[in-house]
């Protein structure tokens, strides 16, 4: 078999756009009919263009005519033959990522195997997912956390996050105590609402100094959150372990960290106790399983990244169900995730169930696809 073409299609999502306002996916064509899906994680941006130029790119030097089995190979060509870009970074790497997932898309279809039985089999049945509290009116209104954790209980779900600390950027900066305490009191509203019934992230992105996030660290840890995500921006592992060493809540990171060395690095120096790599940004499926394995080998549990369109998200189940040190996954969806597969990824009861097909295990509606195609 050899990979014959790339198509290169992208979506404009609807609102609250979760994952982005467009996705790209792409379609990898065999000689032999079968089609791969991939997805370039957009992270927001709208122009497009220069992903795909780079896609084609990429496709053409290192992928057109190749076996699509020989996925280390293709990485390894992609990542490190133009030697002046061999390097991590949420450029390349995520566009690598996408090739990868569509040519493991093939070899499961191929095989008529899920991705997870072709990389140690499936380890989970059901996968514990988090919801993301909205943050809309709860910094004016903390005790509106407490009806929102109510709901979530009541709907199934066991954990969520919620992002207290707004805006995002400049940072990182200082935040005045009577700022961090008033943050504080929302987890406050939560505890009191619900109890232990529901666990509780901290959401920011990097909005700290090393010295105001273990400040920030030490007023939430009456309220035992389940992590304190990217409390510093990831360039600097150094300094996320210096915070994760003056706090009791674990620290989790890892969307913004790119291939096996970038986190090989972050869990070296004791950074992060929980990862969440992104598999649509951090090389791919497989990379994504070496990066567990390394966690593994460091007793550190992944909950993977899911602000992403859906095949990106598809991907992640894969990596969850044959991950022994799984923890949590994110599940951030909107209507057209729901409604752009024949039959999609669904959370009940605050689980998801992998799917049980071949390769990601799901079929795109080809008709609600094209409805939704970008001018």
């Amino acid at each position: 078999m050899k990979v014959t073409g790339l198509e290169t299609i992208v979506i404009d999502n609807v609102a609250p756009y979760r994952g982005g306002r467009k996705w790209l996916f792409i379609k990898l064509h065999t000689d032999e009919g079968i089609v791969g899906l991939g997805e370039r994680v957009t992270g927001g941006v709208t122009n497009l263009a220069p992903q795909i130029a780079l896609l084609n790119e990429l496709f053409e030097q290192f992928v057109k005519d190749q076996n699509p089995f020989n996925v280390e190979l293709i990485w390894h060509r992609m990542f490190a033959t133009p030697h002046d870009y061999r390097h991590p970074g949420m450029d390349r790497t995520p566009a690598m990522s996408a090739i990868e997932i569509a040519l493991w898309d093939i070899i499961g279809k191929a095989t008529n195997q899920p991705i997870y039985n072709l990389l140690g089999g499936q380890y989970h049945t059901q996968l514990r997912a988090y919801a993301y509290m909205p943050s809309e009116g709860i910094w004016e209104h903390p005790e509106k956390a407490g009806d929102i954790a109510r709901q979530l209980v009541e709907e199934g779900w066991s954990a969520c996050k919620t992002d207290p600390f707004h805006p995002t950027f400049p940072y990182p900066r200082d935040w005045p105590l009577k700022d961090i305490k008033h943050a504080a009191s929302i987890f406050r509203h939560v505890r009191e609402a619900v109890g232990d019934e529901l666990e509780i992230g901290i959401g920011t992105h990097s909005q700290f100094s090393t010295a105001g996030a273990i400040r920030v660290a030490k007023i939430f840890e009456e309220y035992e959150p389940i992590w304190f995500e990217e409390p510093v921006p990831p360039e600097m592992v150094e300094e996320m372990a210096r915070v994760a060493a003056q706090t009791s809540i674990p620290i989790a990171a890892g969307e913004r960290l790119a291939t096996k060395y970038e986190f090989a690095n972050a869990l070296e120096k004791q950074a992060i106790g929980i990862v969440q790599v992104d598999v649509g940004q951090c090389g791919g499926i497989l990379e994504a399983k070496k990066i567990a394995a390394i966690a593994d080998a460091h007793h550190a549990l992944i909950a993977p990244h899911m602000y992403v369109g859906p095949i990106a998200a598809a991907a992640a189940v894969q990596l969850d169900t044959c991950s022994a040190n799984f923890m949590l996954q994110e599940f951030n969806d909107g209507p057209l995730h729901r409604e752009i597969f024949e039959e999609p990824i669904v959370v009940k009861n605050g689980y998801i169930t992998p799917p049980t097909g071949p390769g990601l295990g799901l079929v795109l509606d080809e008709a609600v696809m094209k409805r939704h195609l970008s001018a």
